[in-house]
């Protein structure tokens, strides 16, 4: 049960092309966001898609495949875990963000 205490597992869509970053210890770092949809149907009986993106992030072996393999609008199945961390923008307001790292891909869809 201790494998269920911070897992995350998403299948959807990325938004835009991965961002890859190579540091300066030759690790690799891929950033991307994909989208999530759930359809339900409201109180008139109409269709709703509520769409959610999520924020990944993916390193070493993982962040070289979805370089090479991946691109605004593929369909993907992760597994990860969540986290969160705080940064200071340029104005030095504090920032939050929640993000999902990435420790298994699956590519979904075809070519």
């Amino acid at each position: 049960m201790n494998t269920l205490r911070n897992k995350v597992q998403l299948i959807g869509n990325l938004g835009n092309n991965p961002e890859i970053i190579t540091l300066e210890s030759g690790k690799k770092l891929a950033k991307f966001s994909i989208a999530t949809n759930e359809s339900y149907k409201n109180a008139q009986g109409e269709k709703i898609t509520d769409t959610q993106w999520h924020n990944v992030v993916a390193w070493n072996k993982t962040a070289e495949i979805i370089e090479r393999y991946l691109e605004k609008g593929s369909e993907v199945a992760i597994e990860g875990k969540l986290t969160s961390r705080s940064y200071d923008n340029k104005e030095g307001e504090k920032r939050y963000i929640t993000e999902v790292v990435c420790n298994e891909l699956l590519m979904l869809g075809g070519k």
